[in-house]
């Protein structure tokens, strides 16, 4: 390594220069800034469709972007090196679940919704089973999404806090204020457009780090040895355990499930993929996710084996300088890159650029679901299309202000990247059931959608809150302290917030460590055997395909002895084709063998993808204004679906 002091040696924290102030400030401003000029540019348009959907014409770029940043935020930046640190490489195996989970959400979920031709995902729950599983998703998704913004907005205050000492809930204040902003006023296509702007912030900030931290400790390849060394380097757990934390099966199997249900059937991104102009586009956006996927990944885990490989000898957390694994990689950002005015800044940028992409994604579908799912059903009948745009943005501003209430909960929550995954696993699995017991099973009924629904969120929200209440000890990876500089007597490092320097000295005698300690397992004693402990340790992976099995084993049954649909009434676009998905290939016949019954149209054969036919005179009018639009080229193409709708 060079020659400079980290922290470990002299116990100081570097702090933020003025330039890295400004670098961070300009990207909030940035950001606002988008959010501004679409407020400007399209001051005219007030329909929702414009503010929900950008109009319905945005290009696959954008909302690839859009879609790549709105889940791959601050949880991912801080928790995927915290989890290489604190654990083993076998958490890469979850690339596979990545593209599992877009190929599910591409041609089985997205085109249903997509050729229905509606704003809220939610409108097909009522169109396949009834109003009130309709207000039940959408109750399920706002609390799902706002406890994940709180959250996710948590998380890079306090990565914030932890790298410069400014106030931890005046920079909570800082971003959600922003993003809610420019959220409210600019509507969806500022949303994308910033996201695009943010997931290049993301990329620059994680390269620096690696790159960096690369050269202090003599190449990658270096830092890959230290880690195999201590039990970092493993890839070889194929367990079929459903209790163990990570393994190849729950991380290409379970969590291929628990992605799904975000990239699939939760609104956010379902919303993004709506706002292209074709299905084919929306389905080019959503695999341009899973390359991306996998690069911000191995960055991430590539920083997180270069963090240890730094720290391997002086854990920062025993030795006090932080006090959350989450603060781990902002704490190294200090000391590889702290010397360098303005680097520190470009990565606490990334970081809020992270979760100003989610959060605003979140505002903007909560504002859909409120209004399309509750207010215009139930409370505003017959609204008009200027007043509604206007009630979108009111709604947006309150569940920011919302969110921000609730980031005091989100730092009660321990380890963000597993708390996030979790609360997917408890509250957006079950919707993930719903929407498969509909698309996929057509004699299932509403009562068999309500008891699913309802006995999946019960059995999930008991292990998760079990879990959560259990603390059942986790195998991390060993960790050591005989680097650390023990002789420090005049130190900033005993004044981090949470940070005990009596309990620290009594965990270390416990271990029988002296000081200077060398090593110890970072693996907690086994607690005595509890026979639901075996419930309370499923891993938080499998969650989402439990919660999947729970809903289609009482949905189904369920409707079989109240009734199953009736398949002849159904409209065939409410449900997916599946063997034609899946088994393409095969021949016509046997495919059609295979639709029970229900005669599906392609895609091109559907006038306005999915909207109701058209009479002839009604073909004849829109033709002529066609032949009109193309003569004065007054309006862009892809305008024909505002005639359609």
């Amino acid at each position: 390594m060079a020659e400079r002091q980290y922290s470990f040696q002299t116990g100081q924290k570097n702090s933020f220069h003025w330039l890295d102030f400004v670098i961070f400030c300009g990207t909030l401003l940035f950001s606002a800034g988008i959010g501004i000029f679409y407020a400007i540019k399209d001051r005219r348009k007030k329909s929702v469709k414009d503010f929900l959907l950008a109009g319905g014409n945005m290009h696959v770029v954008p909302v690839g972007m859009s879609l790549l940043a709105s889940f791959m935020s601050a949880i991912t930046l801080l928790g995927t090196p915290a989890e290489m640190y604190n654990y083993t490489t076998v958490y890469i195996w979850i690339g596979f679940g990545y593209f599992l989970a877009i190929g599910m959400s591409a041609h089985i979920y997205v085109p249903v919704f997509y050729n229905l031709g509606v704003t809220s995902a939610y409108e097909y729950l009522e169109k396949r089973f009834s109003k009130g599983v309709r207000t039940a998703g959408t109750l399920i998704f706002c609390t799902q999404t706002i406890i994940y913004m709180a959250i996710v907005l948590y998380g890079p205050s306090l990565a914030l806090n932890a790298v410069t000492g400014l106030s931890l809930w005046g920079a909570v204040a800082a971003v959600g204020i922003v993003c809610t902003f420019y959220t409210a006023i600019g509507g969806m296509k500022a949303v994308l457009w910033t996201d695009t702007f943010q997931i290049f912030m993301m990329l620059a900030g994680i390269a620096a780090a690696l790159i960096q931290g690369c050269i202090e400790i003599g190449g990658f390849s270096k830092a890959w040895d230290i880690a195999e060394k201590n039990h970092r380097v493993y890839f070889t757990d194929f367990s079929p355990n459903p209790t163990v934390r990570h393994s190849f099966w729950s991380l290409t199997i379970g969590a291929g499930f628990l992605w799904a249900s975000v990239y699939g059937t939760n609104q956010a991104q379902v919303q993004r993929a709506l706002t292209c102009s074709s299905l084919k586009d929306a389905q080019i956006a959503l695999w341009i996710n899973a390359p991306g996927l996998c690069v911000i990944l191995m960055l991430c885990s590539m920083v997180g084996i270069v963090m240890y490989a730094f720290y391997a000898t002086c854990d920062p957390i025993s030795f006090g300088l932080v006090f959350a694994s989450d603060q781990l990689f902002p704490l190294f950002v200090m000391d590889v890159l702290g010397h360098v005015p303005g680097i520190p800044g470009l990565f606490v940028a990334s970081i809020f650029s992270g979760a100003l992409s989610t959060i605003s994604s979140g505002l903007n579908s909560m504002a859909a679901v409120t209004l399309q799912d509750i207010l215009k059903p139930y409370f505003l009948k017959g609204i008009s299309e200027s007043r509604a745009t206007n009630i979108s943005k009111i709604i947006a501003v309150v569940f920011g202000i919302i969110c921000l209430g609730l980031t005091w909960v989100a730092s009660k929550l321990g380890d963000i990247l597993q708390a996030a995954l979790s609360l997917f696993g408890m509250l957006g699995a079950p919707m993930l059931g719903l929407f498969t017991l509909g698309m996929l099973f057509p004699w299932a009924n509403k009562w068999g959608a309500y008891s699913g629904l309802f006995v999946s969120l019960f059995m999930m929200f008991w292990i998760g809150i079990g879990s959560h209440v259990a603390q059942l000890p986790k195998n991390r990876s060993p960790i050591s302290i005989s680097g650390c500089n023990w002789n420090i007597t005049s130190t900033s490092m005993y004044t981090s917030p949470g940070y005990d320097v009596n309990a620290t000295l009594s965990t270390l005698a416990s271990l029988n460590v002296t000081t200077p300690p060398s090593v110890f397992n970072g693996t907690e004693p086994a607690e005595d055997w509890n026979p639901l402990n075996s419930l309370y340790g499923l891993s938080y992976l499998w969650y989402s395909f439990t919660a999947v099995l729970i809903v289609l084993g009482v949905g189904l049954p369920v409707s079989f002895f109240t009734g199953f649909e009736d398949i002849e009434k159904m409209d065939p676009r409410l449900i997916c084709p599946l063997f034609d998905v899946v088994c393409c290939c095969l021949p016509s016949k046997w495919r059609e063998a295979c639709r029970c019954g229900l005669k599906h149209q392609q895609e091109a054969d559907r006038p306005g993808h999915g909207r109701e036919p058209i009479d002839e005179k009604t073909a004849t009018e829109l033709a002529a204004f066609i032949e009109r639009d193309i003569e004065i080229n007054v309006r862009p193409p892809g305008s024909i679906d505002d005639v359609m709708s």
